[in-house]
């Protein structure tokens, strides 16, 4: 039987990223799944169960770092990396509580990175 790809799910409000993001991490291997929003993501966490989240922290209604706050009360293993545009964010303790920070570029370079040594160390 072939080794299931590994599931990330992508929380983010613009669709130009589900696209950037989707594509390149598809050509990776991993099987990409994504939400727009907040509660949107928490929903998707409990019914998909991904390998590992990409989450975004401006976003409207609820935000990145609440979804954050969420996600690690129920799942605490599950690694979750923040990427953002703003880097100030990188000081707010509350961001913290994620597995990585990663300023949002094009080059999607330190994030497949990112996501590969997170990956690795959740699987012990």
């Amino acid at each position: 039987m072939a080794e299931e790809k590994p599931k990330i799910l992508i929380v983010d409000d613009e669709e130009s990223i589900h696209l950037l993001y989707r594509e390149e991490l598809s050509e990776e291997g991993y099987d990409v799944i994504s939400a727009m929003s907040g509660p949107e993501a928490l929903e998707l966490v409990d019914k998909e169960k991904p390998d590992l989240v990409v989450l975004d922290i401006n976003m409207p209604g609820m935000n990145g770092l609440e979804v954050l706050r969420t996600i690690k009360e129920k799942n605490p293993k599950l690694p979750v990396i923040l990427c953002s545009a703003y880097p100030e964010f990188k000081q707010d303790l509350s961001s913290w509580a994620s597995d990585d920070y990663i300023v949002k570029s094009f080059d999607l370079t330190e994030l497949k990175e990112s996501i590969k040594r997170n990956l690795a160390k959740a699987r012990g």
